[in-house]
């Protein structure tokens, strides 16, 4: 039970960082009513930018600008999105994404003609580190741009990986005839995810009428309805789980009473009545059931702490998007699952005991030999 719900807040972490990583959690931009990449800009200076950045629940506030083009080399044509990024892109969530090369470091004095391009898209271009690759812009007049390759980053999400590539924020402004301070949108990091709709709300009053918020759930709602599938797998496991268990203490504890049978009717002729009885066969449950649990948390955390670090079991990154099963472990996931185990063993015992220490009679415990 641990384990599969480990695996579960991992799996949702690691596939939620991901998109955090190269986005951000809360997204600021225009309310028009389009749909492609071409947004249309707005000053980045603002008041309600000053009152964000007072909120100390917002860790970072990035600016970018988004231009549809296509890189193209000798042999290959791939369609793009180029995302140009300044000084306040957060590097180090992405960092760990960048696979072979390093990022470009923001100049302000001078524009940097090194791009970031993914896997998917080096590998259909056969571009590696320090190539050089031409980009073009559909445009009046049409445009193009020279940059080399800095890095090759994978993210292993192919809503990603299959079109996004890091420039110079400067690049795209001049590219679409804007001011230097104008950008497509502000991404917003907070420092909790599960306040992400209450952050939400309190961005939204912030901003004026001609621009919207959205969080990453609402900007791509196919993965996250595809990851609360997996809430529901966990729920159908922990209720079978749950179900072996109850049958298995169940049995055990019918076991120990036909074994202390005999001893039942002493007691009972000692003067114990049924409920000190009942009393006395939970305490020996409660034994059996915390030894379970303590070997069930050794297994769980020594298995999960060993995938942490090793990486034992892998996946297969085409279907699930990482190469390895996560594990993510919460101190109240082990709380609430030892605590709802032992309840429930316990509960489902109180039952079957109070019925069977009832139905002994103390002269035929005595006579019972089996």
């Amino acid at each position: 039970m641990l384990l599969a719900l480990f695996i579960t807040a991992g799996y949702k972490k690691e596939i939620r960082d991901k998109i955090v990583s190269l986005g951000a959690h809360i997204r600021i931009s225009s309310v028009e009513q389009n749909f492609s990449f071409d947004r249309l800009p707005f000053d980045r200076n603002q008041p309600f930018v000053e009152e964000l950045e007072k909120n100390s629940h917002i860790k970072n506030m990035q600016f970018y600008a988004t231009k549809v083009g296509i890189l193209k080399t000798t042999n290959h044509v791939e369609g793009i999105v180029m995302k140009g990024i300044d000084s306040t892109f957060s590097w180090q969530l992405f960092q760990p994404h960048i696979v072979f090369g390093n990022s470009f470091a923001y100049d302000p004095d001078s524009v940097s003609n090194s791009i970031l391009i993914s896997k998917t898209l080096a590998s259909k271009l056969q571009l590696k580190v320090g190539d050089k690759v031409g980009a073009y812009f559909v445009q009046e007049p049409p445009r193009q741009r020279s940059f080399m390759v800095e890095g090759i980053y994978e993210t292993g999400l192919p809503e990603m990986d299959t079109q996004f590539v890091l420039s110079d924020l400067r690049h795209v402004q001049k590219l679409n005839d804007w001011t230097t301070s104008q950008v497509s949108g502000i991404e917003i990091l907070i420092d909790d995810y599960t306040q992400l709709d209450v952050m939400r709300q309190e961005v939204h009053q912030n901003i004026p009428y001609s621009l919207k918020a959205e969080t990453i759930t609402e900007l791509y709602p196919n993965i996250f309805e595809w990851l609360a599938l997996s809430d529901t797998n966990a729920i159908v496991l922990l209720v079978i789980t749950i179900l072996v268990c109850i049958i298995t203490m169940t049995s055990t504890f019918f076991i120990i009473i036909l074994e202390q049978t005999k001893n039942i009717g002493i007691l009972k002729t000692m003067g114990l009545n049924h409920k000190r009885i009942v009393k006395l066969f939970l305490i020996i449950a409660s034994r059996l059931i915390i030894r379970g649990l303590v070997w069930g948390n050794i297994i769980a955390l020594v298995t999960g702490v060993l995938q942490m670090m090793l990486h034992i079991i892998p996946l297969d990154p085409a279907s699930y998007y990482v190469s390895y099963i996560p594990i993510f472990i919460q101190p109240f996931t082990l709380l609430w699952v030892n605590t709802l185990v032992f309840l429930v063993c316990l509960l489902a015992l109180l039952a079957p005991a109070y019925y069977i220490s009832k139905k002994i009679s103390p002269i035929d415990a005595i006579r019972f030999e089996g």
